[in-house]
């Protein structure tokens, strides 16, 4: 797992057509709710090595996030075949992330 976001983002358009299961997650470096959930992320992602994780920077004219109506960090968005299943913004415990991961991954 990369510990820092990406200032660089794929397309809304590229999103929407990626396959599979996918986690978004919209922060930046220097916030300290990122920072808090990044444990929580390390817990649950080994297990479920089918999903992609981005870690993608976001901000004022970060085209990616305003698309996903971002709006604190971090938000955590999980899409299946570019379509959001769920997000949750600020998780604070493993138990919802890994709720989360279950949806995502159980309706397939």
């Amino acid at each position: 797992m990369s510990n820092e976001y990406s200032s660089t983002a794929p397309s809304a358009a590229d999103v929407q057509a990626m396959p599979g299961m996918t986690l978004i997650e919209f922060g930046t470096d220097w916030c300290g709710h990122c920072q808090a959930v990044q444990p929580l992320l390390a817990k649950v992602l080994p297990d479920y090595p089918e999903v992609t994780h981005l870690k993608i920077e976001d901000g004022s004219g970060r085209p990616l996030g305003r698309s996903f109506k971002v709006k604190l960090w971090p938000t955590l968005v999980l899409l299946r075949d570019g379509v959001e299943v769920t997000r949750l913004v600020r998780p604070t415990s493993v138990s919802l992330v890994e709720e989360a991961f279950e949806q995502l991954v159980g309706e397939g």
